[in-house]
């Protein structure tokens, strides 16, 4: 059976898969087994406001209005795949949290879960964590999906990280994070890069709700993907 959405690091892997309490695990929860070959994986990487303990916060100094995790969880969701939505803790290290993040990915393909089958999504902070992470998987290539999430990705003191496997970048004509063009530029070995640009006029707030814009051609594609 498959997961819908998952809320905590004590649920995110209830029932076909089991957290275990370890330094590495309060950082990203630890899979152990059972784990099917067949099972495919979407791991949602949510935006900066929302770690600490609120999984609804608003912000008020752009104008962005109310983060809603839980239904974006929601709308992610799907028959196909098991959703993984870690609600990280307030500060946390993107740098380290990549790192266990990574790990937990590598655990899986180890179980023998195909990395085509393996999609991580983020938006804003949860995309430069999910930037860092396939850069750190890249003899694995797992499917990466980028939310408005290229500003530090591409910046001068990271023009190390690259992205790996097949890659989508999403960004919001109104936003200042703007394309992931040089991100792609300076990644010459994806298996496939492929932006497209939404225009609601909501800036970064274009992602704090689940509007059908984005989540609908983000699924299509992880679906498209996975099926690889």
């Amino acid at each position: 059976m498959f997961l819908r959405h998952l809320l905590s690091p004590v649920s995110l892997l209830a029932s076909c898969l089991v957290c275990t309490s370890s330094f590495a695990s309060s950082l990203f929860p630890e899979i152990t087994q059972p784990v099917d070959a067949n099972d495919r994986f979407v791991f949602y990487s949510h935006g900066y406001i929302v770690e600490g303990d609120n999984p609804t916060p608003i912000e008020t100094k752009h104008g962005f209005g109310i983060y809603d995790f839980p239904a974006i969880k929601e709308a992610l969701a799907d028959e196909s795949y098991h959703l993984m939505a870690h609600h990280r803790p307030k500060n946390t290290d993107p740098f380290a949290y990549a790192q266990a993040f990574s790990e937990r990915i590598r655990e899986l393909v180890k179980l023998g879960v195909s990395p085509s089958h393996i999609t991580l999504v983020g938006f804003s902070r949860g995309s430069f964590i999910t930037g860092l992470t396939s850069n750190l998987l890249a003899d694995v290539g797992v499917n990466t999906v980028l939310l408005a999430g290229c500003g530090r990705l591409i910046a001068k003191q990271h023009q190390d990280v690259q992205v790996y496997g097949h890659v989508l970048s999403v960004y919001e004509k109104s936003d200042r994070s703007g394309t992931c063009d040089a991100l792609k530029a300076k990644s010459p070995h994806t298996l496939s890069f492929e932006e497209f640009a939404i225009n609601t006029g909501l800036n970064h707030g274009a992602f704090y709700t689940p509007n059908p814009v984005w989540v609908e051609p983000v699924k299509a594609w992880i679906l498209k993907k996975q099926a690889l």
